[in-house]
């Protein structure tokens, strides 16, 4: 492990050669036609890393040599010639999905991870992880347009047909007492291609989760242009200063003594970097934030949360006042125009209790969005958000000037971004982060030696033992083959589709039917303080695809919608439930008598409780045969993982959740686990919003506050050629306060017990 950190370097900068970050020259093979005939066409390849731990406790850090080819991926220990077989690879097909797992400490290395795994088959998956995140990124990318590609056409070449079968051969022989990918299983969507502001305005265009269609509507959309529009409606300018622009939260339901302000600046730099500093909790950090004095990991969540702990230091009235720290999560989510959104929330954990000598500080909401912006005479420029709300406690509380004046010290970290890449030089910048010092893996480690686990006390003791513990620390590389180690995946329960050939399109549905009426457990309101209700928003709140897209990457209202949202149930369960329409009496049934079809969706929420959102579209008119919305009724899952679409938006919410959530459309299938029923007379789409690390993010901070929430929520599905646009939206609906205590069961006592 010493000389995998070695290869870092003390600085952190990247060894382009040891770790592949440069693209190599293809692998070498006999030149001419009938070597070419052998082996498919390359699309990427080059060294990635995969680490972990075996089941007999020793850990391993090895660089493997990935090969990403049409149809498949496969990995090799060096790089492979003509008659090399794999490690182990992977068809790529219309069930395959990337999953972005984020960010992963293993001793002394932070690596960017990613999962590239069948749906249908949870042991067929490869994971792999890279030191910067650029790399991540293009491998992602890369393999998502080879998985789109294998989704139009459905056969494999018979090359890649005896690479698998010879995997698997040597695998079983060669590779027995191995294991596979557990390594990283304590990992657990994306949004649409943007470009920047200024291009997105002058084009007069307008704009969760990702788009990752190649042509997406983020030619033409930035998530900026929103934000900048909602500051008109939730922001109010009070000063300028140090170069930066400071704005007050406008709320009309406030209530408390300070309101939330952000600061926003330039800084001359790529977001890459930006984020890097921003995610650090290290003695760099003093060089840009004053009020930083000392920080920690308590606990790695997963790859896009973790709990920290924070100490300030607030030069306003130091002798009188306390010091402050805090204890929050920290979550962040990339968006594909190379936009961060890190996002801050106070929490509370048994490790982390109140330290002496400092008072417990409150983030009610808080973070930073770094968006790119044009590079002006080649120099990259980056627009820096910097948004805080908190309630400082005891004693700052009671002087609201020195309250405003600690708060405008913390929004000042943006004028030291600022002025810390104007003096830095770029050959030296720091391509990815420095190690956080980690609480839970010393807890851990005494739990082991039989000792018990307890909060720590004092902190700052901590930090000194634990630094003391480090310099001993063993980070020797396993030499071992990476083989197959067991990876075992939260079960997903997974009912076979039913393939009834009964078309989305007969005509049996009459016009002059009358409209029955569908049973809700959410009643709908139109009233805008409504409370546990739905309504319907108008289909112009959306912008869709226009049919000049292509040439011009202009979008249009969307109008209206192909479908009428009827019914909105609200569940909860001890269990996941899945196709819920085949209940006795819900509306998809009801619809179905009269002769309506009815597609559903219903939004899965994984916990100790299982909670379900389940929305009923009907179609009153028959759909036409060959339009883009039968052929999703009737196409395969391929296809309606590609093509089924989700435009959210939060009317009313806090910052925090408007940046979570976003405006960008997502194309559900690609973002998280989408698993379709066929019903004679309806289509369920179950979405299990919990298959995703990036989504379980989200939720982790809407689900405490969704009482205060309104969203709105457009499906449609995606136009890609001419022929199918415009784009139509099937239906939308508004959620407004939703309460959880209002979930009811959509069984009755002996379908429970049954």
């Amino acid at each position: 492990m010493a000389d995998a950190a070695e290869k870092l370097g003390k600085s952190g900068s990247v060894n382009q050669e040891t770790f592949g970050l440069q693209d190599p020259p293809l692998p070498g093979r006999t030149s001419g036609v009938k070597a070419r005939k052998k082996m498919p066409k390359i699309v990427r390849e080059g060294f990635m890393v995969r680490f972990g731990r075996r089941k007999y406790g020793r850990s391993f850090f090895h660089k493997r040599y990935f090969v990403l080819q049409p149809g498949l991926l496969a990995y090799y220990k060096r790089k492979p010639s003509d008659n090399d077989i794999p490690i182990r690879s992977l068809s790529l097909n219309a069930n395959c999905r990337v999953e972005d797992k984020g960010i992963k400490h293993h001793h002394n290395n932070v690596l960017y991870v990613l999962c590239v795994r069948n749906k249908e088959d949870k042991s067929n998956y490869i994971m792999m992880a890279s030191i910067t995140l650029q790399e991540t990124i293009n491998w992602k990318e890369d393999i998502e347009s080879v998985i789109e590609q294998s989704s139009r056409t459905p056969a494999i070449n018979g090359t890649i047909q005896v690479y698998r079968s010879e995997t698997r051969e040597r695998a079983t022989h060669e590779r027995a007492a191995s294991a596979s990918d557990s390594e990283l299983r304590a990992f657990m969507v994306d949004e649409d291609k943007v470009s920047n502001f200024m291009s997105s305005k002058r084009s007069g265009s307008s704009s969760f989760l990702a788009d990752m269609n190649n042509e997406s509507d983020s030619q033409v959309f930035d998530p900026t242009l929103v934000d900048i529009a909602n500051d008109v409606k939730h922001w109010r300018l009070v000063r300028c200063q140090n170069g930066l622009r400071i704005f007050e939260e406008i709320t009309e339901d406030f209530v408390g003594s300070i309101r939330a302000m952000k600061a926003v600046g330039v800084v001359d730099a790529q977001c890459e970097d930006i984020f890097s500093l921003v995610m650090g909790m290290d003695e760099i950090r003093n060089e840009w934030d004053s009020t930083f004095h000392s920080g920690m990991m308590v606990t790695e969540v997963d790859g896009h949360r973790a709990i920290l702990y924070h100490r300030l230091q607030l030069g306003w009235c130091s002798w009188l006042l306390w010091p402050r720290d805090l204890c929050y999560t920290r979550y962040w989510r990339r968006i594909e125009n190379g936009t961060y959104v890190v996002v801050f929330q106070s929490t509370e954990h048994p490790y982390c209790p109140p330290q002496p000598g400092c008072v417990r500080a409150h983030i009610e909401s808080g973070g930073f969005r770094i968006s790119p912006l044009r590079p002006r005479q080649g120099v990259p420029r980056t627009r820096v958000e910097h948004q805080i709300q908190i309630d400082w406690r005891w004693g700052i509380s009671f002087f609201p000037y020195i309250q405003y004046q600690c708060l405008v010290q913390m929004l000042n970290s943006v004028a030291g971004l600022r002025e810390w890449f104007a003096q830095c030089d770029n050959a030296k910048l720091i391509p990815h982060f420095s190690r956080i010092r980690t609480m839970d893996t010393q807890l851990t480690n005494s739990n082991k030696r039989g000792r018990r686990k307890h909060p720590v006390k004092d902190i700052s003791a901590f930090m000194q033992s634990q630094e003391l513990e480090a310099q001993g620390e063993d980070d020797e590389s396993d030499d071992e083959d990476d083989g197959h180690m067991g990876f075992e995946e939260s079960a997903v329960k997974e009912s076979p589709m039913n393939s009834l050939p009964t078309s989305a399109s007969e005509p049996e549905t009459a016009d002059s039917l009358e409209w029955p009426k569908f049973p809700s457990t959410v009643l709908q309101d139109d009233n805008d303080n409504a409370r546990n209700s739905y309504s319907i928003p108008d289909g112009n709140n959306f912008r869709v695809r226009s049919k000049l897209f292509h040439h011009d990457r202009s979008k249009v209202l969307a109008g209206e919608s192909l479908m009428q949202l009827v019914s909105v149930d609200w569940f909860k369960f001890s269990e996941r439930m899945d196709h819920l329409a085949r209940r006795k009496g819900c509306a998809a049934q009801i619809a179905a008598e009269k002769g309506l079809f009815t597609l559903l969706f219903n939004l899965q929420v994984p916990g100790s409780t299982h909670y379900s959102m389940v929305l009923y579209f009907v179609a009153k008119k028959p759909i036409p045969a060959g339009s883009l919305l039968q052929k999703f009724i009737d196409g395969d899952d391929g296809f309606r993982n590609n093509r089924l679409k989700l435009i959210p938006s939060v009317p009313k919410g806090s910052w925090i959740v408007r940046q979570s959530v976003g405006s960008t459309p997502c194309i559900l299938g690609k973002a998280v686990d989408c698993n379709y029923y066929r019903g004679k007379k309806y289509l369920e789409v179950d979405v299990d919003i919990g298959s995703s690390t990036v989504a379980n993010g989200v939720l982790g901070l809407v689900f405490g506050v969704v009482a205060t929430l309104v969203v709105d929520m457009a499906f449609l599905v995606q136009g890609n050629t001419v022929d199918e646009l415009p784009e139509r939206l099937i239906g939308t609906v508004r959620i407004s306060r939703l309460e959880l205590s209002k979930a009811v069961s959509p069984y009755s006592d002996k379908d429970s017990a049954d």
